[in-house]
């Protein structure tokens, strides 16, 4: 199946932030993030935040980057920030959303492997969900819905924290393109 140019670039960065928040970036993707050209976006919040972030992988160490991640997202005993939607839930205890986060990805076809061992409701799940939508050519109905049941109430909470954080240096570039990019979605959303 043949994307259009901005539902690949949607998808794009989707798998992005996924990989980002999933695990610290490898001197490859570093790279990779440090010599991408401009973003030609009308939102300058999204091409600013693309730049910085940009702009941040060229000057960091994957090495300090990988402690960064390490230190804020893993820790020891309990990480300073979770990435888990669980955590950021106002609605319910942790266990209520993952079993109905559970039974909306079996409606939608996948299935629990075995061999991992995240809950299903880590951040870089989620995100990986909506690429697949996209990528799939899902309708904008079914992205919008999972989108506003799944990511938009915890983006902006998650991205607050990571900035917040005395622990991010790096990583608050990543919560500026996540809120960006994740704004921008939701208002396209509200549109349809």
């Amino acid at each position: 199946m043949s994307l259009a140019p901005e539902e690949a670039a949607r998808a794009n960065f989707y798998a992005l932030l996924a990989n980002l928040l999933y695990q610290p970036p490898d001197a490859r993707l570093m790279a990779a993030l440090a010599e991408s050209p401009a973003l030609e976006a009308e939102d300058r919040r999204l091409s600013q935040a693309w730049a910085e972030l940009c702009g941040a992988a060229g000057h960091a160490q994957p090495d300090a980057v990988r402690d960064e991640f390490e230190t804020a997202f893993v820790g020891t005993g309990r990480a300073p920030i979770t990435l888990y939607a669980g955590a950021y839930s106002a609605r319910y205890t942790n266990e209520i959303p993952l079993a109905e986060l559970r039974d909306e990805l079996r409606r939608l076809g996948f299935a629990r492997r075995a061999q991992v061992g995240e809950p299903e409701d880590h951040v870089s799940a989620l995100l990986e969900l909506m690429r697949h939508l996209i990528a799939e050519g899902s309708g904008l109905e079914e992205q919008k819905r999972v989108f506003e049941r799944w990511i938009q109430p915890i983006a902006g909470p998650l991205c607050t924290a990571i900035e917040a954080s005395e622990h991010t240096r790096f990583y608050k570039h990543v919560a500026r393109f996540a809120n960006s990019f994740l704004a921008l979605e939701q208002y396209a959303f509200e549109m349809l």
